[in-house]
């Protein structure tokens, strides 16, 4: 199924439009469960914008996260993080381009979305689908998304160490507003 909108009126619908993301306003939080404790963290977005074609559902575009912003409020852990794990110095950004959504996004009020792209972290392309939760109104819009990012499957390091074990996958807590362009 493809994303559809539900007409205003026949002047008011395009069929295709610009999300435009506020940095400001989206960012990226994270969730590793461990033995000892659960470390929560966030990253900064650094750019975004996804167009959208109603007709069809292809999207394009991409969001841009800052890799070196990750912060979990331990500058030892975030070290390792950055030098170990992520290897944010080698690879600066996180990256989602989405190419289609489906389901049925309304003009105003929430719609709930399944978008379809590849996801690059750790210099590593990956196809997913993500549950994407869009609150559309006719200038401004926002969204979230909850999904999971198995870093260990994908080729990063497991921090792990003697007695502390943190699990394989991270729980990724995205939120996103901006405006809308025709």
């Amino acid at each position: 199924m493809a994303v559809a909108l539900a007409p205003r009126s026949p002047a008011q619908v395009s069929h295709e439009f610009v999300l435009q993301f506020d940095a400001g306003q989206s960012g990226a939080d994270i969730t590793l469960d461990g033995n000892f404790h659960t470390v929560k963290g966030s990253f900064q977005m650094k750019r975004g914008s996804i167009q959208f074609d109603l007709t069809s559902g292809r999207a394009s575009g991409e969001i841009v996260f800052d890799a070196t912003s990750g912060r979990t409020g331990n500058s030892s852990r975030d070290n390792k993080m950055h030098k170990d794990v992520i290897e944010s110095w080698r690879y600066p950004e996180i990256v989602f381009r989405p190419d289609h959504a489906n389901g049925t996004l309304t003009p105003s009020g929430t719609s709930k979305l399944r978008v379809h792209g590849i996801f690059v972290i750790h210099g590593t392309e990956h196809e997913v689908i993500f549950p994407v939760e869009v609150t559309l109104s006719e200038k401004v819009w926002s969204a979230k998304a909850s999904f999971q990012v198995p870093y260990a499957q994908w080729g990063m390091k497991n921090p792990s160490f003697l007695l502390l074990k943190v699990g394989d996958t991270v729980q990724v807590e995205f939120h996103a507003a901006g405006g809308v362009a025709p």
